[in-house]
């Protein structure tokens, strides 16, 4: 398939040594593959220590609405798991949010070892032991984020996509992406979208404590050892907010393939997926994520076939959750 995505900034090799000054002098410096929204280079110091320099897209007019300042987000979560190591991220070295050296924020973060999951041969549903393990880990790696917790829901960088309940935030939040669809000029089925939070939002009032989200777990941000399957780190948490742990059961299954099945209790845990109430929150986080899918790739540019097949795919999904929610379809005229 041909595709063609979001370019990634080129960082002159003069801002990079800038960047990782207060921690050494760079002798090397390699761009990293597989980023769908923010750079990366991986940078060896003098001293043989490697580090990770993250910064994001500069064009602040094609970012969606929840996505500005999303760099600060990821080092929030650095720090707030360098006082949890059980999960396993990276640590923050040095941040400029000055945006003098580059147009936009950028954090100098530890290497982690190991490789993508989505690298290491075997894939989440394989009937493997490397995957069940990873299963395993994940389901514990989510446990261990829900108790991880904070005072407000919502995107810690927008205030507008905050509030004192999960409802407020999550319907600002939905909101949010129904305002950026009509920007691009995309159909999203906008009024079944608000009578699914219309019908289903007294759910949302179940969650009372704002728990730190990842919602990026997929494969890709996994880092595993191949040969056994263990999660030995986590990275790119820059799209976190404080919400529901159940979310991230949605975003480590982006495609809908089937990892928030009740009966594989490895990844689910202690989560609640099966009472009437998670059953439904499930199926909203469902359609915020397949919404966010189905937007995303116009603001960024995707084109070719992989862009059409993801945009395809995603708003299928969006179809199905609100089927599922029991949103009604528009009358036939």
């Amino acid at each position: 398939m041909t595709e063609s995505r979001t370019p990634a900034v080129t960082v002159p090799l003069d801002a990079l040594t800038a960047l990782v000054a207060p921690l050494g002098a760079l002798v090397d410096a390699v761009r990293l593959e597989g980023g769908y929204f923010a750079t990366s280079y991986r940078v060896t110091l003098d001293d043989g220590t490697r580090v990770v320099v993250k910064t994001a897209p500069t064009d602040t007019s094609r970012l969606m609405t929840y996505e500005k300042d999303l760099i600060r987000t990821e080092a929030l979560v650095y720090g707030l798991a360098a006082e949890h190591p059980a999960l396993r991220m990276p640590r923050v070295l040095h941040t400029d949010f000055t945006r003098t050296i580059l147009p936009s924020d950028v954090v100098v973060a530890s290497w982690l070892d190991g490789v993508p999951q989505s690298d290491a041969g075997f894939g989440s549903f394989a009937d493997d032991e490397r995957a069940a393990r990873a299963r395993r880990d994940l389901g514990s790696l989510i446990g261990r984020l829900a108790t991880v917790t904070g005072t407000t829901f919502g995107y810690p960088q927008s205030p507008a996509l905050q509030a004192a309940t999960w409802r407020e935030a999550f319907t600002a939040i939905v909101e949010a992406l129904l305002a950026d669809a009509a920007t691009w000029d995309l159909d999203v089925c906008a009024d079944r979208v608000r009578a699914a939070l219309d019908a289903h939002g007294h759910r949302l009032d179940e969650v009372v404590v704002p728990s730190v989200v990842h919602c990026d777990l997929w494969p890709g941000n996994l880092f595993v050892d191949p040969a056994t399957g263990e999660i030995v780190g986590v990275i790119d948490p820059e799209r976190a907010m404080w919400g529901d742990p159940l979310v991230d059961l949605v975003g480590a299954d982006p495609m809908w393939d089937g990892l928030d099945r009740p009966e594989d209790a490895a990844l689910v845990g202690a989560l609640d997926v099966t009472s009437p109430g998670a059953a439904e929150r499930l199926l909203l986080y469902r359609m915020w994520l397949a919404l966010v899918m189905t937007i995303e790739g116009s603001p960024r540019g995707y084109t070719g076939d992989w862009a059409q097949w993801y945009r395809t795919s995603s708003h299928a999904n969006l179809l199905r959750a609100l089927d599922a929610l029991g949103s009604p379809k528009p009358a036939r005229v």
